[in-house]
């Protein structure tokens, strides 16, 4: 793994008997997209504002761009952004007007910001809406603008926290293809999401449940570690097959996707497919076989049993 440009090391926040964060580690290297992945109230946010020095840990600490946090915010501030999950930006001012003012805030030269903005407006498209009030924007425009102002001082390091959530399909592509020229240019991301696609787009993830870390790799690496586990079965009442094989020993979970169940089997089975076969037993019109893992099959047996 490359140098790392953010390490964790025992993170933990409490907010009152709210354990959000709890011993979180991690090691993010320099010119990758890294995504931490789970459910709403899973540490994600938490996690990112510790990290960006806005929230301080209650116990553990983590290491920014070489500055050691909580205690040393003021060192990496002008070398981070981070996007939040609403638009923070003000929906009475253009365009123009945010950027100008984003510009101001950051102190850029005044011929610095003047190249800045129009390098901003030309790479995000957004010379047609320069004069068009923030609050009149599309989800997709407004994305967009959000994104050149949190670049707006080239920072080394990104935060974004589940930037694509109010987004169309089309704009969220397309977000990404902008994320990916960032990282082309040399800039470290760090990416909330609950979405299993974005996280595949990600060269590495964390999977967090409940505060905790549960696993992290490569999406690809994460897969293969459970390679085997996943069998789909097909019937003509899927409901009914579902129902047989819900609680049965050895299966994890059943999920139904169109008219296919599938199914992922406890750890150390010798044949899935004939593990299912056998609780199928009485229904012979199912039909079973293996399938590769998907990264949703990662996340439910990640956090199979956090519950319990």
């Amino acid at each position: 793994m490359s140098e790392a440009v953010a390490q964790t090391f025992g993170l933990t926040r409490r907010f009152g008997d709210k354990l959000a964060v709890d011993g979180l580690d991690l090691a993010i290297p320099k010119g990758v997209v890294y995504g931490l992945l789970g459910p709403n109230g899973s540490g994600k946010t938490t996690a990112m504002r510790m990290l960006t020095g806005l929230l301080t840990p209650t116990s553990g600490h983590a290491e920014v761009l070489g500055a050691r946090l909580p205690g040393d915010a003021e060192a990496v501030k002008r070398r981070i952004g981070y996007m939040t999950q609403g638009f923070t930006y003000y929906r009475d001012l253009t365009v123009l007007e945010n950027l100008r003012f984003i510009a101001e805030i950051h102190d850029l030269p005044a011929r610095r910001k003047r190249q800045r903005i129009a390098e901003l407006m030309d790479t995000y498209t957004l010379h047609e809406q320069a004069n068009v009030l923030a609050g009149a924007l599309s989800g997709g425009q407004r994305q967009r603008l959000a994104l050149a102002a949190t670049v707006m001082h080239e920072p080394e390091l990104l935060f974004l926290d589940e930037p694509t959530a109010a987004v169309d399909p089309e704009s969220r592509r397309a977000f990404w293809e902008q994320l990916f020229d960032l990282v082309d240019a040399g800039t470290t991301m760090i990416v909330s999401t609950h979405l299993m696609d974005e996280a595949e787009r990600c060269h590495r993830i964390a999977i967090l449940d409940r505060g905790r870390k549960c696993a992290d790799g490569t999406p690809r690496a994460l897969m293969d570690r459970i390679a085997g586990r996943a069998v789909e079965v097909e019937a003509k009442d899927p409901r009914r097959i579902g129902r047989a094989l819900s609680g049965k020993e050895g299966i994890v979970s059943v999920a139904q996707i169109g008219e296919r169940l599938r199914v992922l089997v406890t750890e150390g089975t010798g044949d899935p497919e004939a593990l299912v076969r056998e609780a199928l037993a009485g229904h012979p019109d199912a039909a079973v076989r293996a399938i590769s893992p998907n990264l949703e099959d990662v996340f439910v047996l990640a956090t199979h049993g956090r519950d319990q």
